[in-house]
């Protein structure tokens, strides 16, 4: 009875650290784009949207496929999600990448505040639910060490 105390946060702290490792990711791709210092005129290729959720709530995602050539003479087709939604298919926009990865482009426009202050409150919240589960399971070894002192 006492594993499932362990097994579930441990669980939960491993779909967090998963979290914590995308977000991650995907903030150092965002800057590394923004400071390869490399831009390029693209084409909206496509828009799309993908729901998500159930029955009584569902999220949406929009989706844009971008594409470009860069300075060498390389086309490069890329996607990105929660783009603008003011920028409809055959669009012009611009973006940055940098010169060793192409594919990582993006077509937000710089704002690394922003991006700090995103990415450092869901850290700050994935890293609040990992100590949760921390202080879950230590709670919980104590409170079965207690009850084990006190039986026969």
């Amino acid at each position: 009875m006492e594993t499932f105390f362990y097994i579930v946060p441990s669980v939960m702290m491993a779909g967090l650290l998963l979290g914590v490792s995308r977000l991650v990711r995907r903030s150092r791709r965002i800057a590394r784009a923004w400071s390869g210092g490399l831009t390029a005129e693209a084409c909206c290729l496509r828009t799309y949207t993908t729901a998500d959720g159930g029955d009584t709530m569902v999220g949406t995602t929009l989706h844009h496929v971008y594409e470009f050539t860069t300075r060498e003479g390389r086309a490069v087709r890329f996607e990105e999600a929660n783009g603008p939604g003011t920028t409809l298919e055959g669009d012009i926009v611009t973006v940055h990448y940098a010169a060793g990865h192409p594919e990582e482009a993006t077509a937000k426009a710089p704002a690394r505040g922003r991006l700090l202050a995103e990415s450092g409150c869901l850290l700050l919240f994935l890293g609040a639910g990992i100590a949760f589960c921390v202080f879950f399971m230590v709670t919980a070894h104590w409170m079965f060490g207690e009850a084990d002192g006190f039986m026969p």
